[in-house]
């Protein structure tokens, strides 16, 4: 007999407010989607603190016992769903990106973002492990983001679950501008000579690929992203836009002003249903906050897929930056941060990190000299 479930994914307007605001701001969209017929509710990645690149980040983090948390819980339960979203999770002596699904007699699954994102590993650690969420309409799961350019984290749930469950919030990075004290404002494209270095030529990413996935999975698959106007300076400033202009030495002297630049862009638009043959059934159209409703249904059997693994649009170079570079050049920062924030035993030193460390410097020692070459 097969089982159906109604889901409804969640966007909400990523900019910071305080978490009372946000909470209050779900819980509205959360009651319309119940009222929609919704059973399992999907926030976006961040969604009680809105995403940006700040120290703030750092006291937001909160714990499992958490205001965040209990209302979380208490949503569950007055609504008699089950709810997704992500928090910054003060953990012992560590911070994580932590994806939550709650259940309405409160029981609660855990997982952890396994690839920060580039600059996100100034604010939390990395994961190491898959969460299937054994729950009463199928097993779930999870994946937080950037989790999904990495064709392993696919291959260790395949075959496992009866659907995948992905909240985001990815800013389009090459898309946007990068902004001065002055006002003058410089696109990203200006500096890559158009070309989108991350992803494979006319490609989106959490596009095609995505929904590909569930296909192959054969299982349903929703994801919530944050949406608005994404504006924030970025830590380890100088480093990086000493990587990015080493392509442009005419504007060299613009280093000086790193720490004052802000980028500016927008989300990508995938808060969206995916049925288990690979096709969107629901989206969220507009820009700001909002949520669609959709009704898909889950295998009998538990599937597992028929075919080769369908290709990730990110790129190798993608890959490097995200994955290796920018978080060596920037988990110093998430040390100090922490420890500053709750502590000296927060952050623990990892062997691993002076590996990746030495081939963040090298790369931007490289791009350094292409800079100094052309000028």
């Amino acid at each position: 007999m097969p089982r159906t479930l109604t889901i409804a994914p969640i966007q909400m307007d990523a900019a910071p407010a305080p978490v009372a605001a946000r909470l209050e701001r779900a819980a509205g969209l959360i009651a319309e989607a119940v009222t929609a017929g919704a059973q399992l509710v999907v926030l976006p990645e961040v969604f009680n603190t809105g995403y940006h690149y700040s120290d703030a980040n750092y006291a937001l983090a909160e714990p499992l016992d958490g205001p965040t948390v209990n209302w979380m819980q208490a949503q569950a339960a007055q609504h008699r769903i089950h709810l997704v979203g992500s928090l910054l999770l003060l953990d012992e002596d560590e911070i994580y990106n932590a994806a939550l699904l709650v259940a309405p007699d409160g029981r609660t699954w855990r997982y952890d973002k396994q690839y920060p994102w580039l600059w996100e590993r100034a604010y939390f650690r990395n994961g190491e492990r898959i969460t299937i969420a054994d729950t009463d309409f199928g097993r779930v799961g999870l994946m937080i983001c950037h989790d999904y350019n990495h064709p392993d984290l696919w291959e260790r749930y395949a075959g496992q679950v009866d659907m995948m469950v992905l909240t985001s919030c990815p800013p389009r990075i090459l898309a946007g501008d990068l902004v001065f004290p002055d006002g003058e404002r410089l696109p990203m494209s200006a500096m890559t000579g158009g070309l989108n270095l991350l992803y494979a030529p006319d490609t989106t990413p959490f596009g095609e690929d995505l929904n590909q996935h569930a296909a192959w999975m054969r299982v349903p698959l929703v994801q919530s992203v944050g949406g608005g106007t994404f504006r924030s300076t970025v830590p380890q400033a100088r480093l990086f836009l000493s990587m990015f202009l080493g392509l442009r030495p005419d504007l060299w002297e613009r280093v000086a002003q790193a720490d004052d630049v802000v980028l500016e862009t927008d989300f990508d638009r995938e808060t969206k249903v995916v049925n288990a043959a690979g096709e969107v059934i629901a989206r969220v159209e507009q820009p700001g906050d909002g949520f669609t409703v959709a009704t898909v249904t889950l295998p009998d059997d538990r599937p597992a897929p028929g075919y080769d693994q369908p290709k990730i649009n990110m790129t190798p170079l993608g890959l490097l930056l995200s994955d290796v570079i920018g978080p060596a050049l920037v988990t110093p920062v998430y040390r100090a941060g922490a420890r500053r924030q709750w502590g000296a035993r927060m952050a623990p030193f990892d062997p691993r990190t002076r590996q990746w460390l030495m081939v963040a410097l090298v790369a931007a020692l490289v791009g350094w000299l292409i800079g100094r070459s052309k000028r």
